[in-house]
């Protein structure tokens, strides 16, 4: 007798298609059956050892979380509700160019500080691994041998093999230096991964031209992976940097994915259909793009990251001393305050727009929810805090945010930073925003639509064989949620408040959440997957 069925669901399947009530039967972590009502009135209803009554609930694929920043969080956290709770199933990981593998001691030191703000520092971890390989079989094994929460993917960062090859200057990588590069996103795509991720206004991956990013992506198209960059502008000059990023993978021919796709900043208020013109052609002419939001006007980010990119060249330890250095800091001001830094996608700093989300600093935790009065108050919290304060930064417009997410290329990703005192509520809160704000209340998306954008779009970015849909052979990851309750508990002012209206989510065919409450199955792995080397790289 199989494991479950999952009697009386309203089957929303994640291809777009119209919803169907059927009962769904899961054994061996797979979908065995699917028995569509209408299609079997009068035969026999399937059985199994659990049976659950999902009468009024939406049954549909786990949400994949395409832009996470869980890359130690799901290591030291085997609860996780973060994520687990919003139905999420599968995050991707390594995202902005910096992540933790591929490695040395030495960069392995070097990145750890770089995104401190991200994932904290991690005392806690144990640094067990250097290579992409390394990393996802620790996945695997996860919190104290027993796995992890949800299932995880990983993009190489670009900026971490640069830090490899190059380390953290601003010049051309060698000849070399480039054959390093190649090599070391070969070996992460043979290993697992996915794709590659650049985060183009931070160091040092922004210090790459466009050649040697080409280069790169041909690697990983020789693979069938994607590549997954923050372009060089999401402000002024930020229509231009999605033009660079469709023209560069082009020419590479490799699959493109623009990480949380938004037109910020005052320069682009109501610029929206302008980035989709731009997309529609491309897609017209034949490029393979997909693109992900969150639906928030705030982004959020690292303190340091506002940093002209200067300032950064030679790392955290030469950020510090130019910070302490007051000739100096007066030049990173006048960048920040006159010129338009780089750091901050060109835009002249409005002090106004950043509030600090976190520290670790305990004696600077008043500054915390408190909008920034200045450069003078900026500086200190970067010193005293050795660059780890996180920040929101209210620059988005909502028009913006409602255009980009109807577009049929579009997913959702949440860009969730976990750490910090008050974070950003995308990280606990994007999946059932989307459901609860845009398609319940505003009716921005249809249902089936926006589970597609969720599910199987995702899925098919990926190119995951059997995930992302409910079919019968696919992986059974699951949700349940009430399509007239499910809504973000999480607020700006209580940013860690679970979802609401989600009572059962599966990964496996096992239950992580189970009546709404998080259970302490640990069925989650790394999703690697298979290389199938197209084409040989270009020497």
């Amino acid at each position: 007798m199989e494991e479950l069925v999952i009697r009386d669901a309203d089957v929303v399947d994640g291809s777009g298609a119209p919803s169907y009530r059927a009962d769904v039967v899961i054994d061996g972590g797979r979908i065995v059956s699917i028995v569509k009502e209408a299609a079997d009135a009068g035969c026999q209803r399937p059985t199994a050892r659990r049976e659950l009554d999902a009468e009024g609930l939406v049954l549909s694929p786990g949400f994949i979380d395409m832009h996470a920043h869980s890359d130690l969080a799901l290591l030291r956290d085997p609860d996780h509700s973060a994520k687990a709770a919003q139905g999420v199933t599968l995050e991707v990981l390594g995202q902005d160019g910096l992540s933790y593998a591929p490695v040395d001691d030495r960069t392995l030191a070097e990145v750890r500080r770089a995104i401190t703000g991200w994932n904290g520092y991690g005392d806690d971890i144990d640094f067990d691994w250097r290579s992409v390989g390394e990393y996802l079989d620790r996945l695997d094994s996860g919190f104290e041998g027993r796995g992890i929460a949800v299932n995880a993917a990983y993009l190489i960062p670009q900026g971490t093999v640069r830090m490899l090859a190059v380390g953290w200057k601003d010049r051309e990588a060698t000849p070399q230096e480039l054959d390093r590069m190649r090599q070391l996103v070969a070996e992460g795509m043979e290993q697992g991964a996915v794709g590659m991720s650049s985060g183009l206004t931070y160091t040092p991956g922004m210090y790459a031209k466009d050649a040697e990013l080409t280069e790169l992506c041909r690697v990983v198209a020789s693979y069938g992976g994607y590549y997954c960059p923050h372009h060089r502008s999401y402000g002024a000059g930020a229509l231009d940097a999605y033009a660079e990023m469709v023209a560069l993978t082009r020419e590479a021919g490799c699959s493109l994915h623009l990480a949380h796709a938004t037109m910020n900043f005052g320069v682009n208020k109501g610029r929206a259909p302008e980035l989709i013109e731009l997309l529609d052609k491309a897609l017209e002419s034949g490029a393979d793009i997909t693109l992900d939001t969150y639906p928030y006007t705030p982004g959020c980010t690292t303190l340091v990251a506002m940093l002209p990119s200067w300032a950064s060249e030679g790392g955290p330890q030469e950020i510090l001393r130019r910070l302490a250095d007051d000739e100096t800091a007066e030049r990173i001001r006048h960048h920040l305050e006159v010129i338009g830094s780089d750091g901050c996608h060109g835009v002249p700093m409005e002090w106004d727009t950043i509030e600090i989300s976190g520290v670790t600093n305990p004696s600077l935790a008043d500054h915390v929810g408190r909008r920034l009065d200045g450069w003078t108050t900026a500086r200190r919290l970067l010193l005293d805090d050795h660059l780890a304060p996180t920040i929101l930064q209210h620059v988005g417009h909502e028009e913006n945010v409602r255009q980009i997410m109807r577009h049929p290329v579009h997913t959702g990703g949440s860009d969730g930073i976990l750490r910090g005192t008050k974070p950003h509520p995308r990280a606990y809160g994007t999946f059932p925003h989307y459901l609860g704000r845009y398609v319940r209340e505003l009716g921005v998306l249809s249902l089936e639509e926006c589970v597609a954008h969720l599910t199987g779009r995702p899925a098919a970015r990926l190119r995951l064989p059997d995930r992302g849909l409910v079919r019968e052979g696919y992986r059974a990851d699951l949700v349940l949620f009430d399509p007239r309750t499910v809504a973000a508990g999480s607020t700006f002012q209580e940013p860690r408040r679970l979802p609401t209206g989600i009572p059962y989510v599966l990964v496996d065919g096992r239950f992580v959440m189970e009546d709404g409450r998080r259970t302490d199955v640990l069925a989650g792995r790394a999703i690697r997957r298979s290389p199938v080397r197209r084409n040989a790289t270009r020497e």
